[in-house]
């Protein structure tokens, strides 16, 4: 393959890369506590065999003469979204920083998709079914108020839930690096190294739910903008083949 194709073909791949990384998050768009990736590339060109520009890391192979390579980089933007109100008493968001904690069958996971729900023996659970844990292990919502098979429940701003007035427990809310948070998908988080530890102040809202950061118009922009690009490059290859195919018919000729 020819230095100009193998250029346009690793830029074209970048693009390619963005644009599954901006479609994901198109998709997400009203989704929960969803965060937003973006993705980063960096292009590496050398100006001649076996030296590498100040400041930029090693190619993997010096005699490698003059080639492209394409630096790949994915970051997940931690940006609250806006919050909704729903008017459901099971819907908690949280103002400010800091995640839920769940139990999953996989150990412990964080999110800010507050949509949490009661499973069959009464205990506060995520959407999967994965106990929301409090400061003191799980949440159990029993009791009922006077409206039949209707519990009187009630979170506080500090967290703190209620059931017919009687504290059942308190949302444990952890401060986690953001830095060692790998995605799971559906919202949901895990740690790359040790868990998270409980932050003593926060700020939630019942019946309200934070939804995605994503920001549909600036992703359809950044799409439109991908697929021009991609477009550009695909026709980059096209002419470079066509010259070289020109090339070598002429050269035939010639001899």
């Amino acid at each position: 393959m020819s230095g100009e194709i193998y250029m346009a073909s690793s830029a074209a791949l970048a693009y390619e890369k963005r644009l599954e990384v901006v479609a994901n998050n198109l998709a997400n768009v009203n989704t929960a506590g969803f965060k937003r990736d973006e993705v980063s590339f960096q292009a590496y060109l050398s100006s001649s065999p076996g030296q590498v520009p100040a400041g930029q890391p090693s190619y993997p192979d010096s005699n490698a003469g003059p080639a492209f390579w394409i630096a790949y980089q994915s970051r997940t933007d931690f940006t609250p979204g806006p919050l909704k109100q729903t008017g459901n008493l099971f819907d908690v968001a949280l103002n400010g920083k800091g995640f839920f904690s769940a139990e999953s069958p996989e150990g412990t996971v964080y999110t800010r998709r507050g949509n949490f729900t009661l499973n069959a023996e009464g205990v506060l659970v995520t959407q999967e079914g994965w106990p929301v844990q409090s400061e003191g292990g799980e949440i159990r919502v029993e009791g009922r108020s006077r409206v039949p098979g209707q519990p009187s429940f009630g979170v506080g701003e500090d967290g703190t839930v209620r059931v017919n007035g009687r504290i059942a427990g308190r949302l444990r809310v952890d401060d986690v690096p953001a830095e060692s948070l790998v995605k799971t998908g559906r919202g949901y988080f895990k740690t790359a190294g040790e868990g998270g530890s409980p932050l003593e102040t926060v700020s939630i809202a019942q019946g309200f739910l934070e939804m995605s950061n994503v920001e549909a118009v600036q992703s359809m922009v950044e799409m439109i903008e991908i697929l021009r690009g991609y477009e550009s490059y695909q026709r980059m290859i096209r002419t470079v083949d066509e010259v070289n195919s020109k090339s070598i018919n002429e050269v035939g000729r010639s001899s």
